[in-house]
């Protein structure tokens, strides 16, 4: 089955007799399915859970993280194992051959059968079970890759560096298959990896690799960001109980990593009120701390159905990536397309950016990664209203779920290009009013306060549903996020933690403010 990524559990049954199946497109061909590699367990999406709920203790989050460890590794191995075909059984050894100059004279006729009983001249092979060959076959294999390692390292310490070699082409193909996620060592990171997917009620028979992977990225992605934030506040708290000179620092530490006024009032309010009935240690400030984080990340999604945005099965969904320049719109849009033909969805790119160099290049090599069509217009400076037109003409056509949309970069102070943002949205309006239309701000994390002006003004002429968080993994800005949600009121629906194509995933707060506070 396939695995939906956007919802974090296994996709939706294909549709009843009667449904309308999507048509293929004969020009782009049909949507390829996932590779097999790229299939992962059926983990059932489990909502984190509530804040008052009692944590389990560190031996038994220990022990749930040396299970899922251990069965994440028996699956590797038994993924990297080829088939073991049955092999026959042992036979008895033959006997010793007679001495030479021996008398031969009946050497031509049979040999009489031997008598009853043992025989010294003849050694039995006791049978050798099949798990024993198994294991006398993996300790070679392992011998040999180790000795052939050996060898590479011995011969690239020996042989001289080859000469550079010339850089690809722009357009040259870009491999479509991306690297699996290798399960490292017991460390630091996949335990706290494990622990972090156990508290929000994930079975360990449910955990996949990539899951933990991408946990691990996130929380080396936000490594800046908690160096100037978690640092500084657990030395501002000490042993000692909060007191109100430690909240006068703690308001200065949120103000530096832009959390921004809104959020850094509600979270100061809500400690001030808690230390006016009790007194509060330092480990229970942290927790009252984190619930304040999540509380207000998740709050502008409260309306929503769902707190993960995901494309609506069986019917067409259109989703506009806006931004200004150098935020990594057709990265993020490549990563989404990705993203969709792993989870199931077909899908379809319009490359509206007809402004910038090389752009409608860019979105065909992403295109092409994903095995998504790109729908473009190769002349230059083409109307982008007329691409995202003639993108959904043929999404309905070919009964195509999800078009994504990459529009040219833009300031939020030129007036000119904003209203022509506002024209591809009437466009879309106009021409499928039954769509599901979402219009995501793609925001880079490092630009801190300026991100959120940014989302103020491109929320009046996009009329936006959602941020794309990108970036992470180069600043120490995260905290920009709780600025979004608290002040633009819009929700963080997908953050991006690295450049390869798996980077991006939908945004879970409980994961976010964990990665953010982790010691």
């Amino acid at each position: 089955m396939v695995f939906d990524w956007f919802r974090r559990r296994p996709a939706s049954p294909a549709p009843a007799a009667g449904d309308t199946p999507p048509t293929a497109s004969p020009e782009a061909g049909p949507t390829p399915e996932p590779a097999p590699s790229e299939s992962v367990p059926e983990p059932a999406f489990v909502e984190p859970a509530p804040a008052g709920a009692t944590p389990a203790t560190d031996q038994d989050a220990l022990a749930w993280a040396r299970e899922a460890y251990a069965r994440l590794k028996a699956q590797q191995l038994a993924a990297e194992q080829p088939a073991q075909a049955p092999e026959p059984e042992p036979a008895v050894a033959a006997p010793a051959p007679p001495p030479a100059g021996a008398a031969t004279e009946d050497s031509a006729s049979p040999a009489p059968a031997p008598p009853p009983g043992p025989d010294p001249s003849t050694t039995l092979v006791a049978p050798v079970s099949l798990l024993e060959q198994a294991a006398a076959k993996r300790a070679e294999r392992q011998q040999a890759i180790t000795d052939a390692a050996a060898a590479i390292t011995a011969d690239a310490a020996t042989t001289p560096a080859a000469p550079a070699q010339k850089p690809p082409e722009p357009s040259a193909p870009v491999p479509s298959r991306a690297a699996e996620p290798q399960l490292g060592a017991f460390d630091d990171t996949f335990t706290w990896s494990a622990e972090v997917l156990a508290a929000q009620g994930r079975r360990v028979e449910d955990v996949s690799l990539e899951e933990i992977d991408w946990l691990g990225r996130l929380r080396q992605g936000l490594e800046k960001t908690r160096q100037g934030f978690v640092s500084q506040l657990l030395e501002r708290l000490g042993d000692d109980p909060l007191s109100p000179e430690t909240l006068d620092d703690l308001e200065t530490t949120l103000l530096r990593a832009d959390v921004g006024v809104s959020a850094t009032d509600h979270v100061l309010d809500a400690l001030r009120q808690r230390l006016n009935r009790e007194v509060v240690d330092p480990a229970e400030g942290i927790r009252f701390l984190k619930e304040q984080l999540r509380q207000i990340l998740d709050d502008p999604s409260q309306g929503s159905a769902s707190p993960l945005l995901a494309p609506e099965r069986g019917r067409l969904n259109v989703w506009l990536l806006v931004g200004v320049n150098g935020v990594g719109k057709t990265t993020t849009l490549g990563k989404l397309a990705n993203l969709a033909v792993r989870s199931g969805y077909s899908c379809l790119i319009a490359a509206a950016d007809t402004f910038r160099a090389a752009a409608v290049q860019q979105v065909q090599v992403w295109g092409e990664r994903s095995g998504v069509a790109v729908i473009s217009n190769p002349s230059a400076n083409a109307d982008p209203a007329a691409v995202v037109y003639d993108a959904l003409g043929a999404a309905r056509a070919q009964g195509t779920e999800l078009v994504l949309v990459d529009t040219a970069g833009r300031l939020q102070t030129k007036h000119n290009l904003m209203e022509e943002l506002a024209k591809v949205r009437r466009i879309v309006d106009k021409l499928a009013p039954e769509a599901v239309v979402e219009s995501l701000l793609v925001l880079d994390a490092s630009q801190g306060q300026n991100g959120l002006r940014q989302a103020m003004a491109f929320a009046s002429s996009a009329g936006l549903t959602g941020v794309v968080l990108t970036k992470l993994d180069g600043s120490a800005r995260g905290g920009v996020a709780l600025a979004v949600a608290s002040e633009a009121r819009l929700p963080i629906r997908f953050v991006g933690a690295g450049e390869g194509i798996r980077d991006l995933r939908p945004f879970n707060s409980f994961e976010f403010v964990e990665a953010l506070m982790a010691g």
